[in-house]
Parts: C-alpha cells; sequence; structure tokens
C-alpha cells in the first residue's frame, strides 16, 4: 500500500514574519521562498498583501518566480482583501487564496459582535468570491480549537458547496490536547457532507509546547496536510515546527505517510531563516538545534562511539548535520576522550589514557567544556614531550 501524501504548507514568510522584529524584506523573502521551493514544500504562504505595500509587492514578486509550489496569499472574510490578494496572486503559476473568519463563541460575540449565522453567511460569501480570482481557495476557521464542533462542521460544509478546496482548522490558541484536536478533525472527517472534496489542515500554535503534537495528532485522524514554520517561529510562542513534524512522519510513519521533503537541507533551513530574521534558535530544540546530535555524559558517549543509535533515533546526516558531536566535560569518560584524542591526532594507549584522564578531570572542572585545542595542550604536556 502506497504511503499517503501529507501536504507541507509553509507560513514562515507570514504567520513566522510576524514575529516582532523579524520583518523580512522583499530580496530576504525571495531568497527564503527560493529555498523553501527547493526544499520540497507544496505551498508557501507568501504573505498577507493586503497589509501592506510592500507585502503586496513580496508576494507578486514570488508569484513570478516561484514554478513548482503554490503561492499563498492571505486575506480576512473582507472584499477587499480577498480582491488584493487576488491581484498580487495574478502571475502564480499555482496561485491559493486563503481567506476566513474566527468561528468560535468569543471571535464572534466579543471580536465581531455578531451571531453565527451572520459569521456562516460572511464565510460563504468570502469564499464564492475568492473562486472568482482563484481555483483553489482554502478556508480558515479561525479559533477552530475552541468552536463548537457541529456549528465547525456546518461550516466547512457550507464552504464546501461553493468551492473550498482546503478547510484549515487552527488551533489559534495552542489550547487543545492531541487527543481533543484528534477528536475534532475526525468529527469533521465523519460528519461534514462531501468532506472527501477537500483537504482538513492543521494550523497548531504552540502556547502549551503542544503544537507538533497536535498536527501528529491531526494527521493521524485525517488531516492531510501541515501548517508550519522553520523552526517554529510566529506568533507568540510560535507554530508548528516544520522540521519537527516532517522528521516524525519519516521516523514513526514511514511508508504510511510521505512528505517529498528534502530532509538534509533541514539544518541549512534553520540557520538561514535563523540568520535573516535575527532568531536565535535555542541549543536544545529537536531536530536542528546546536545540541540535538550533541553527547556530554560519559555512558552516552561511550554507547554513541560504540553504536550511534544507543542513543540516537535519527542519523544526523538525514537532517543535513555532518556528525554527532561528543562534547568534553566533566561528565565525559575514558571513551570520550581515547574518542577524541583520536581525532586530533593522539591514538593514546591504554596507559597513556589512564594518565591524561587524571589531568582531564581536573581541566574539566576547571573549564565547562574543552575544546580541542585544550586537549591537544593537555596531552603535549602531560603526555607527550613533543606533539605525537
Amino acid at each position: 500500500m502506497a504511503a499517503e501524501k501529507v501536504h507541507i504548507f509553509d507560513t514562515t514568510l507570514r504567520d513566522g514574519e510576524q514575529v516582532p522584529g523579524c520583518k523580512l524584506n522583499k530580496k530576504e523573502k525571495i531568497e527564503v521562498a527560493l529555498k523553501l521551493e527547493e526544499l520540497g514544500v507544496d505551498i508557501i504562504e507568501a504573505g498577507f498583501p493586503v497589509s501592506s505595500p510592500g507585502d503586496f509587492e513580496s508576494v507578486t514578486e514570488l508569484s513570478k518566480i516561484i514554478k513548482k509550489a503554490t503561492v499563498c496569499g492571505l486575506s480576512r472574510a473582507v472584499e477587499n482583501d480577498i480582491k488584493v490578494a487576488g491581484e498580487a496572486l495574478k502571475f502564480a503559476a499555482k496561485p491559493r487564496i486563503h481567506t476566513g473568519i474566527g468561528t468560535s463563541d468569543s471571535h464572534i460575540k466579543f471580536k465581531f459582535k455578531s451571531t453565527q449565522d451572520k459569521v456562516l453567511e460572511r464565510a460563504v460569501a468570502a469564499v464564492k468570491y475568492a473562486k472568482s480570482f482563484v481555483e483553489d481557495v482554502e478556508f480558515y476557521a479561525e479559533d477552530a480549537g475552541r468552536t463548537d464542533d457541529a456549528f465547525l462542521a456546518r461550516v466547512c460544509e457550507e464552504v464546501i458547496k461553493v468551492g473550498a478546496t482546503v478547510l484549515n482548522i487552527p488551533d489559534t490558541t495552542g489550547y487543545c490536547l492531541p487527543e481533543e484536536y484528534a477528536a475534532k478533525i475526525a468529527y469533521l472527517r465523519d460528519n461534514v457532507k462531501n468532506i472527501d472534496k477537500a483537504i482538513l489542515s492543521t494550523h497548531c500554535h504552540n502556547d502549551l509546547g503542544m503544537a507538533t503534537a497536535n498536527s501528529i495528532a491531526g494527521v493521524q485522524h485525517g488531516a492531510r496536510q501541515i501548517e508550519c514554520t522553520i523552526n517554529g517561529v510566529g506568533e507568540r510562542a510560535g507554530n508548528t515546527s516544520l522540521e519537527e513534524v516532517v522528521m516524525i512522519l519519516n521516523q514513526r510513519f514511514k511508508g504510511q505517510f510521505e512528505t517529498g521533503i528534502n530532509t538534509k537541507m533541514l539544518s541549512y533551513m534553520s540557520n538561514l531563516v535563523s540568520e535573516r530574521m535575527g532568531m536565535i534558535v535555542q541549543p536544545n530544540k529537536a531536530i536542528v538545534g546546536a545540541n540535538a546530535f550533541a553527547h556530554s555524559s560519559g555512558i552516552h558517549q561511550d554507547g554513541v562511539i560504540k553504536e550511534r543509535t544507543t542513543y540516537e533515533i535519527m542519523n544526523p546526516l538525514d537532517v543535513g548535520v555532518d556528525h554527532s558531536s561528543i562534547v568534553l566535560t566533566a561528565r565525559s569518560g575514558r571513551a570520550a576522550i581515547a574518542y577524541r584524542s583520536k581525532l586530533i591526532g593522539y591514538d593514546l594507549t591504554k596507559e597513556e589514557l589512564d594518565v591524561a584522564y587524571d589531568h582531564f578531570l581536573d581541566l574539566a572542572d576547571r573549564l565547562k567544556q574543552v575544546e580541542d585545542s585544550d586537549l591537544e595542550k593537555l596531552l603535549k604536556t602531560k603526555i607527550y614531550s613533543v606533539a605525537g
């Protein structure tokens, strides 16, 4: 049985760019977009065209140069938003308008001061109007995570009738637990007429640290598109991390789902987006953090040196990292000292290693981390009278 396709919708250039201080200029957006296309993402959400002249220009330019991926422009359920998005996307080989409206009681009551029926009317009208510009229309039900399931299903059913091709079910506030989000996706899959005519999409935020878990739960229960960003950048605590969901699907669902992402570019993309947005990647970030394949405990180091898979479930090469790192600290054991010494040209005998290790512990207690230069100096002065 062939693996099912899960579409990767990257919103680094739209939702990711909403982080304060992370605004990209047109040149930077083009650079990142071209690399996203090379990475293999299916959809690039290029921006929110009505929000500013600069965003409109960026979306227009990306529409001209991106040929393989779908180029998507965001809009509210407002005619002018949709019209401007359509104009910005007119050069795109594969254009998509992403339009929608809040559907939770909170949004309806406090944000729109409206009713469910009126919000439903606006949703349908927005999709109808968007279809006059492009064939591919994605509808988002903002705050779907806190929306009543029956009303959400009703909205989804009505927008499918007028041509919505993708249904975005956002956990906008990152409130859902994975089982709650999974149940919501499953409810829509089982209760919306003609659901087979649209793709269910996840769009999860990380306010409670569950964006990745919720997105995967959504896929397990019927979603076939994940909306995500490089490094998980995005509003507040961020969005679903592209590198995390892709590697989870690769590692845990191989043969069941496939994404088409060139995973060997993940480390490169992480560094590129980090540099262009000025957003440091935390060292312990899954998949692409500096410590993701680093080992400093003696027990772990010994295991990894003997057989990498004892403590690594992924090959670093698969995500574009050259090698695992054996980091020398006061917690390191003899195996790590011998390993790192050999890398810098010193093949120690057992007796030499015993002597070196005693001196190493004294040094490591004074330093947080022992670098190659420190280790070489130790070996030269304590073990060899001249360089070995």
